[in-house]
């Protein structure tokens, strides 16, 4: 076939650039793609010319993705445009089932039997457990071993020396080298590895066996790699050994979407590939056919600012439409009620996005009470084993359970009362034999008065809270106990205390709520993804890659997105640097999931020093009341023009009216003209929601302000 022939039938609707990046089969070659920019097709593309055009063998080419579930879409795209013939000889895989063949390869070249992988986490699980327990000398939650077994994947992925791990555990205030070591050992002495040992193991063997990387190089000579900025340091080096210096390798990504910071990502390879390739190539594809222009600007000026990327820009191929809106409350707390209008009278598309799961849950509990339909993907249940979460469980027990030894020994250094373990555990034993109150027997033991004191306020802080609704009850720990204390005096998280609380504001009694915590962590481990819901929530994490009619970010507040601010970039180290262009990299990504319309929440009681750069100018604010006036009036303004250019007839904050009049004609994109023939009010006297009979004479129910921020609007 020739190169006519294919493009005549296979890509006519390419662009040049993308055309340009499809003819690139030979030698080192990077192509940066931005968002929304057709990547995959082009890779897909890219294979049927290289096989049709180019006549090279299907077994000669390696097309490695980040993911099993990517090799199999791949495939099936390629299936799809080429036939079944060509796909089956192709050979799509992931880092670690080329490094599985490797390793079996190497076995049988010396005669030996590979370690065995483990491929269930309850065998490391326990071994990690086992392990904590006797470095850390405390049990570990759940939620702990999950960071330990994330941490220990980045330090092999990213090769790190001891000194390096050391440094790591210390910035995360665990053991973590001693861990480290001892789960390596234990692993060798079961003659089992797991999938970060496989990269290393792969990785040794290609560089010290000639014939065995001689074998791969002959086999492979033509490598495609998709997702490159979330391939880490070991897989990278592991490519460069199979292409070569001077091979055929075809390398996809964008270091503006490297957000895999935690899981080893290595971005810098994208930043090195013309260093460590002499005869590089670097194709930029800057067109994005996703977001309407006011998304793409924005988001372009937005990632900007970050210093360690190659200089390009992302283009609108679309024109500008629905202007980025920007909702702010006098209160971080009142998104959810909101959230919950908004998804009740939702009917598109809309994904409502979010650093961490947990900035969910308050919303999903309202979801769940009001029975309104909605799709989660990848619920994380960390949260609910998270030290914070556990800690707050085991306090509110004790309330409840005040003679209790076992819980007492897990709380009572977190008060700030100073008391010592082995007074800790004599007024366990008195009061076993009493049949007393564990800090009632302070008072018979001798312990210097003003622990004795502090004792005194914390018995009674205990008495109290009893009896109190589980969110005064929550206060008193976090205000008043000298928990909050701690958490901050240990640098640990405290928006775990702010979504308790939130939770906790649904109940009236502290058994119904900690009820309430299990049957929440039940519904997300047992929850069936409805793939018909039109309302998705998503960890920005989990939605890259994918696409939304509307998109809805919350929580990007300071602290949780960005988790860490740098007050002065002159004095931060290289790490502080790299993982705050990471968070900025995050919050470009969450912005380009957005097709037509974009919603940011700001909150006056949080500050964002992100929002601050979209929108710097003050907006008023939902539900704010007025000086001197006693009712409440909605003052939501029109967010500042990002685009110097004529503001576009469709919907934009202009268009969102300050009221609404029953008898009042509207336009929606969707469904055409038609009356508002209902408006629903709540107690400020803020309308919520609104009835529309239109032209047609359907009736359809909208949420205000929602509806005229994505597209509707009153007709003059």
């Amino acid at each position: 076939m020739t190169d006519k022939e294919f493009t005549d039938k296979y890509a006519q609707k390419l662009n040049n650039e993308q055309l340009t990046a499809v003819r690139s089969v030979s030698g080192p070659v990077l192509l940066l793609a931005v968002p929304g920019s057709g990547k995959t097709t082009v890779l897909v593309n890219r294979l049927g010319y290289m096989l049709y055009v180019k006549g090279i063998a299907p077994e000669n080419i390696l097309t490695l993705t980040y993911t099993v579930a990517a090799t199999r879409d791949m495939a099936r795209r390629f299936e799809s445009v080429f036939g079944k013939d060509m796909s089956d000889r192709l050979e799509f895989r992931t880092i670690n089932g080329i490094c599985a063949k490797v390793i079996n390869h190497y076995g049988r070249l010396i005669g030996k039997k590979s370690f065995e992988l483990v491929t269930d986490e309850k065998i490391t699980g326990k071994i990690l457990t086992d392990l904590y327990l006797k470095v850390m000398e405390e049990y570990p939650t759940e939620s702990d071993i999950k960071s330990v077994r994330t941490l220990i994947t980045y330090c092999k992925n990213m090769l790190l020396t001891e000194e390096e791990i050391r440094q790591r555990g210390e910035g995360e205030n665990i053991k973590l080298f001693e861990i480290y070591n001892l789960y390596n050992k234990e692993l060798k002495a079961k003659s089992l590895m797991d999938y970060d040992d496989q990269m290393v193991y792969a990785y040794r063997m290609l560089k010290n066996s000639k014939e065995l990387l001689d074998f791969y190089r002959d086999k492979y000579r033509y490598i495609c790699v998709d997702e490159a900025q979330d391939t880490s340091k070991i897989q990278h080096l592991i490519i460069a050994l199979l292409a070569g210096a001077e091979g055929n390798l075809f390398m996809v990504g964008d270091e503006d979407q490297s957000i895999y910071g935690f899981r080893a990502a290595y971005p810098e390879a994208l930043l090195d590939f013309e260093k460590n390739h002499r005869t590089a190539k670097v194709l930029v594809m800057d067109k994005n056919y996703r977001s309407n222009a006011w998304i793409v600007e924005t988001a372009d000026k937005f990632i900007q600012k970050n210093f360690n990327r190659h200089a390009k820009h992302m283009c609108a191929t679309r024109d500008a439409a629905t202007e980025i809106s920007c909702l702010v409350f006098d209160k971080r707390e009142r998104q959810y009620r909101y959230l919950l209008e908004m998804a009740k009278t939702n009917t598109g598309q809309t994904a409502v996005l979010y650093r961490d799961n947990e900035s969910a849950l308050p919303f999903v509990d309202l979801l769940e009470r009001e029975g309104v339909g909605y799709r989660i993907k990848s619920a994380d249940m960390a949260f609910f084993t998270h030290r914070v979460t556990v800690d707050v469980v085991n306090i509110l027990r004790f309330s409840l359970n005040p003679m209790d030894p076992e819980l007492f020994m897990k709380i009572y250094f977190k008060f700030q009362t100073f008391l010592g373990k082995q007074d800790a555990q004599r007024m366990c034993m008195l009061a076993d034999r009493k049949h007393s109150g564990i800090l009632d027997c302070a008072e018979s033991i001798d312990i210097n008065s003003h622990i004795l004191r502090n004792i005194r306020s914390l018995r009674t802080h205990f008495r109290n809270m009893a009896d109190e609704a589980p969110f005064k009850a929550l206060e008193r720990i976090d205000m008043y106990m000298g928990y909050g204390e701690y958490l901050r005096d240990n640098s640990m998280d405290d928006n775990k205390l702010f979504i308790l609380k939130m939770l906790a504001k649904q109940e009236k009694t502290i058994p119904d709520f900690l009820g309430r915590l299990d049957e929440l962590r039940s519904i997300l481990s047992q929850k069936k993804e409805d793939y018909c819901s039109k309302l998705i929530l998503s960890t920005i994490h989990s939605s890259k890659g994918l696409e939304y009619d509307n998109v809805v970010l919350m929580d990007v507040i300071n602290g949780i997105l960005p988790c860490r601010i740098i007050n002065d970039f002159k004095t931060a180290s290289r790490q502080e640097k790299s993982e705050y262009e990471e968070e900025r990299r995050l919050f470009y990504v969450g912005m380009t999931r957005a097709r037509d319309s974009l919603t940011l929440f700001r909150y006056e009681d949080e500050p964002s020093v992100f929002l601050g750069e979209i929108f710097p100018r003050g907006k008023k604010t939902i539900a704010k009341e007025k000086q001197g006036a006693k009712k409440r009036e909605n003052l939501l303004t029109k967010p500042t023009p990002l685009l110097k250019k004529k503001k576009p007839a469709t919907a934009s904050g202009e268009s969102i009216p300050k009221n609404l009049i029953i008898g009042e004609r509207i336009s929606q994109i969707k469904y055409g003209n038609g009356v508002i023939t209902d408006v629903t009010w709540d107690d400020d006297e803020i309308p919520t929601k609104f009835t529309v009979e239109f032209d047609d004479g359907t009736e359809r129910i909208f949420m205000y302000p929602f509806a005229f921020s994505t597209g509707m609007k009153v007709s003059d």
